[in-house]
C-alpha cells in the first residue's frame, strides 16, 4: 500500500498497483454472473488493500473475450494488459482501415482502444513478448545491467512516445531465478540514471498519451496457451512437459463435472436465499465485505443491510452457508486446477476440495443429494497413473477423508487439548472450541482429558455440543472417544469412573470405562488435521529431544574432565564419550544463534572445543541459524546509535564462522546493511558514550567485507516507485 501511495504521488495520482480477478478464474469460460462477481470482488479487495479505486485489472492468464472486457468497463476499469498474440487487427482511430497483425508485427509500445458492443471503451496494453520471454526463460535476470540494456534496446526510432514494458510471473524474481529481485532493482537504478528514459506506469502514460489506434482482440485467447483457452478445457497439447507419455484427456470431463455442479447449485442458491433478499446475485457480489472481515459484528451488519432485519440461529447459518456455497463454487474454477499435466496433482486436488465443500454446504441445508451424481461424472475423468482409475477414486481417497465437519473438529480439539497450555478454549482453523467442563490430569508420561465442549464455526456460525474422553499413553499413542448424544448425567458418571481408574494407574480399566460409555468407535492422533497433526508430533518429539538433551548434557558434564585426562595422557578417548561431545557442541553452537543477542565469547569458546576435539559440524543447520541471527542484528544496528560494541560483536562472530568454514547465505544480511548504511554513518555523535568515528567506520567496513558486500558509495539513489 505504501509503495502504491508513493507511486501515485509521483505520477499525478496514478498508482502502480493493478487489481486482479478475485481467484484466478479463466473468465471467458465463466458465465456472466461469475464474471461480474469475480470483477466486483477483485475491485473491492483492491480498494481494501490500497485505499483507492483501481484503474487497471489483470486478467487471469490474460484470458479474454469481449464479454469479459464489457464487464471490466461496466465496473469502471480503464485498461488491462494482454499478450501481443491476442491482438487480431489494428487501425488508426480516425480514418484508418483494419489491418491484421500478429505478435511479430504488433507495435507494443503504444496503447490501444477497444470500442465495446455495450457502448463503452476500454484500453489495452500489449506487453513486449520477446523481452518477457527472455526474463522468464533466457536468464535475463542473471545480470541487472544486461536486463536494463535489453529494455533500452526495445526502443526504436519513432516520433511518438513509446512505452517499453514486459509482463512476467512474480515468482521469476527470486523463486525461479535466485536474487532476481536484486537484478530488477539494479535494472531500475540503471534506467533511472538514463536521462533519455522516464519510469512511468500504465495509467499515467494513458493520461499523457491517449491512444490514437484501435484494436480488435482474438476472442477466447490467453498468454499461456497457443490454442486460445483450450488448456483449461481440453487436451490441446499444452502441458509442463513433465511426462511425454501422458495426455490431458481429463481436462474436458473435469470441467464438465464442475459445470454440472455449478448449474445445480444455482437454483439451490436462489431458492434458499430468496426468502431473505430480493436479489440474491447482488448479495453475492457484496459478500466480499464479509470475506474481508469475518468478525461476527461485521457479519451481522452485512446481514442487516441486505435483509433489512437481523437473522438468528439456524436462519443466520443458512444465509451464510448458501453464500459460502457460492464462494466455493467460484474457487473450484481456479485456473491452476487445469494448467498442469495430471488430474492427481495437488492443484486439481485442491479444486476438488472446493467442489466437495460446496456439495457439503448444499446438502446440509436442503434435501438435495448431489454427491452420487457428481462422483459418476468424476468416473469419466481419467488419470495417467496406472494406480488411479479415475477422479472419483481420487475424491474418495484424497478428498472425503479430510473433509471437515463439526464432529471432526470436536475430535481434533479433544486430541489437541492434551498438549495445549490453555485447552479450555482453542481456535482451530476457522473453528473455535469452548469447554463448558474440562479436566486434564497427568501421571508421569500418561495424560487423561475429559470434557463437555461446544464447537463453533467462525464462518457459518453453526455449532455442536459433544462429550469426550481421551487418553495419552506416550509418544504417538492416543485413544479417544466422543459422543454428541450423551447427556449430562452420563457424562458425569463417565468422568468419575475414568478419572478414578486413571488415578489408580489402571490404564486397562480407563479404556474399558471409555468403551462402556462411548462404544467401540475411537479416534486417535491421526484424526488431527494435518497441520495440527504435524504440530503435535513435533511437540512430542521436542519433549523427547529435550529429555535426551538433558541426558547427553549430564554425560558431557560428568565425563569431560576424564576426557581431558585421557587426552593429556595420549590415551584413546572412548568413542561414546566423543560422540556425545560432538552432539552437545553442535547443539550449543546452534543455540548460540537462537538467543535475542549475540554472545561472541561463548561462540569463541565453542570454536576452541571444535578445534580441540576435531568436532564434525552440522554446518548447514548452523549456517542457517547464524545467517538469520546476524541479519536480525544488522537490521537492529540503526537503533543502537553508533554502538561500536554491537558492530564489534558481529565482527567477532563472523570471524569465528570464517575459521570454522561455516558460510551462511548472506544476501538478506547484505540487503539489511545496505539499507542501514547511511543511517549508521549519520549516527555518529548521537551516542552518550563518545566513539571515535574512524574506529567505528573501520568496524563497519570490516562487517561489510565479512559478509561479502561492496561498501556503498556516499551518494545514494532512493527509489520510491517500481513503475511499469
Amino acid at each position: 500500500m505504501e509503495a502504491d501511495q508513493q507511486s501515485a504521488a509521483a505520477h499525478q495520482g496514478h498508482g502502480n498497483a493493478l487489481a486482479q480477478v478475485y481467484n484466478h478464474i479463466i473468465l471467458p469460460l465463466a458465465n456472466r454472473q461469475d464474471k461480474v462477481t469475480q470483477v466486483a470482488w477483485g475491485i473491492r479487495d483492491f480498494e481494501q488493500r490500497f485505499g483507492r479505486k483501481p484503474e487497471g485489472m489483470w486478467l487471469a492468464e490474460t484470458a479474454v473475450d469481449t464479454e469479459t472486457l464489457e464487464v471490466l468497463a461496466e465496473f469502471g476499469i480503464r485498461f488491462t494488459v494482454l499478450a501481443p498474440r491476442q491482438a487480431r487487427a489494428v487501425k488508426a482511430m480516425q480514418h484508418g482501415i483494419w489491418e491484421p497483425v500478429s505478435e511479430h508485427n504488433l507495435k507494443t509500445t503504444r496503447p490501444y482502444a477497444i470500442h465495446l458492443p455495450n457502448g463503452r471503451t476500454i484500453f489495452v496494453f500489449f506487453y513486449d513478448g520477446e523481452a518477457s520471454r527472455k526474463v522468464a526463460f533466457n536468464h535475463l535476470l542473471d545480470d541487472g545491467k544486461t536486463f536494463a540494456a535489453e529494455l533500452l534496446s526495445r526502443f526504436v526510432a519513432d516520433e511518438e512516445p513509446q512505452l517499453v514494458h514486459i509482463a512476467t510471473d512474480g515468482e521469476s524474481y527470486g523463486h525461479h531465478h535466485k536474487h532476481g529481485d536484486m537484478a530488477l532493482a539494479y535494472c531500475l537504478d540503471e534506467l533511472n540514471r538514463n536521462e533519455g528514459v522516464e519510469l512511468i506506469n500504465y495509467a499515467a502514460f494513458l493520461d499523457r498519451f491517449p491512444p490514437s489506434y484501435e484494436v480488435q482482440i482474438e476472442e477466447n485467447s490467453s498468454w499461456s496457451c497457443m490454442h486460445g483457452i483450450e488448456r483449461w478445457r481440453s487436451d490441446c497439447g499444452c502441458n509442463t512437459g513433465g511426462n511425454p507419455t501422458w495426455n490431458q484427456a481429463w481436462r474436458r470431463p473435469l470441467r464438465d463435472a464442475l459445470d454440472w455442479l455449478r448449474d445445480r447449485l444455482i437454483p439451490i442458491f436462489e431458492d434458499q436465499l430468496s426468502p431473505f433478499v430480493s436479489d440474491v446475485w447482488k448479495v453475492r457480489n457484496y459478500y466480499i465485505e464479509v470475506l474481508m472481515d469475518r468478525s461476527e459484528a461485521n457479519v451481522d451488519r452485512f446481514i442487516f443491510s441486505n435483509c433489512g432485519a437481523q437473522l438468528m440461529g439456524s436462519q443466520k447459518t443458512k444465509f451464510i452457508r448458501m453464500l459460502e456455497m457460492q464462494r466455493q463454487a467460484l474457487l473450484m474454477y481456479t485456473s491452476c486446477g487445469w494448467f498442469f499435466d495430471e488430474v492427481s496433482g495437488i492443484e486439481t486436488i485442491q479444486i476438488l476440495q472446493y467442489a466437495a465443500r460446496a456439495i457439503q454446504l448444499a446438502e446440509s441445508e436442503t434435501e438435495f443429494v448431489l454427491l452420487p451424481d457428481f462422483l459418476k461424472l468424476l468416473e469419466r475423468v481419467p488419470s495417467n497413473k496406472s494406480e488411479i482409475v479415475h477422479a472419483a477414486q481420487l475424491f474418495r481417497t484424497e478428498i472425503e477423508p479430510v473433509q471437515l465437519s463439526l464432529t471432526k473438529v470436536g475430535m481434533h480439539y479433544a486430541v489437541a487439548s492434551l498438549f495445549d497450555e490453555f485447552p479450555e478454549t482453542l481456535t482451530i482453523c476457522n473453528y473455535r472450541a469452548e469447554s463448558e467442563d474440562y479436566e486434564r490430569i497427568d501421571a508421569g508420561s500418561l495424560r487423561l482429558a475429559v470434557g463437555k465442549t461446544k464447537v463453533f464455526s467462525n464462518i457459518t456460525f453453526s455449532e455442536k455440543l459433544f462429550y469426550f474422553s481421551v487418553l495419552y499413553l506416550g509418544q504417538n499413542h492416543i485413544i479417544g472417544n466422543a459422543s454428541s448424544t450423551m447427556n449430562d448425567g452420563q457424562y458425569a458418571a463417565m468422568k468419575q469412573k475414568v478419572m478414578a481408574a486413571f488415578e489408580a494407574s489402571n490404564v486397562s480399566e480407563v479404556i474399558g470405562h471409555m468403551q462402556d460409555f462411548f462404544g467401540e468407535d475411537k479416534f486417535s492422533l491421526w484424526n488431527l488435521f494435518k497441520d495440527e497433526q504435524r504440530k503435535v508430533i513435533r511437540e512430542i518429539v521436542d519433549q523427547d529431544l529435550e529429555h535426551d538433551r538433558d541426558s547427553y548434557r549430564k554425560i558431557y558434564n560428568r565425563n569431560y574432565n576424564m576426557m581431558q585426562v585421557l587426552r593429556s595422557a595420549n590415551l584413546p578417548v572412548p568413542s561414546l564419550f566423543l560422540q556425545n561431545l560432538f552432539l552437545v557442541v553442535n547443539e550449543d553452537l546452534k543455540h548460540c544463534f537462537d538467543h535475542t543477542r549475540l554472545y561472541p565469547a561463548r561462540i569463541e569458546k565453542l570454536a576452541r572445543e571444535v578445534q580441540t576435539w576435531n568436532v564434525p559440524l552440522e554446518k548447514e543447520e548452523i549456517a542457517f541459524a547464524a545467517g538469520k541471527r546476524i541479519m536480525l542484528e544488522i537490521r537492529d544496528l540503526p537503533n543502537k546509535k553508533g554502538d561500536l560494541k554491537a558492530v564489534t560483536n558481529l565482527n567477532r562472530t563472523l570471524n569465528v564462522l570464517h575459521r570454522l568454514a561455516i558460510a551462511p547465505d548472506w544476501w538478506q544480511a547484505q540487503n539489511e546493511l545496505f539499507k542501514a548504511w547511511p543511517f549508521l554513518l549519520s549516527a555518529q555523535g548521537e551516542t552518550s558514550v563518545p566513539v571515535h568515528q574512524k574506529e567505528y567506520e573501520r568496524a563497519l567496513n570490516q562487517l561489510a567485507s565479512a559478509i561479502s558486500m561492496e561498501i556503498p558509495q556516499t551518494n545514494y539513489v532512493s527509489f520510491t516507485t517500481l513503475n511499469a
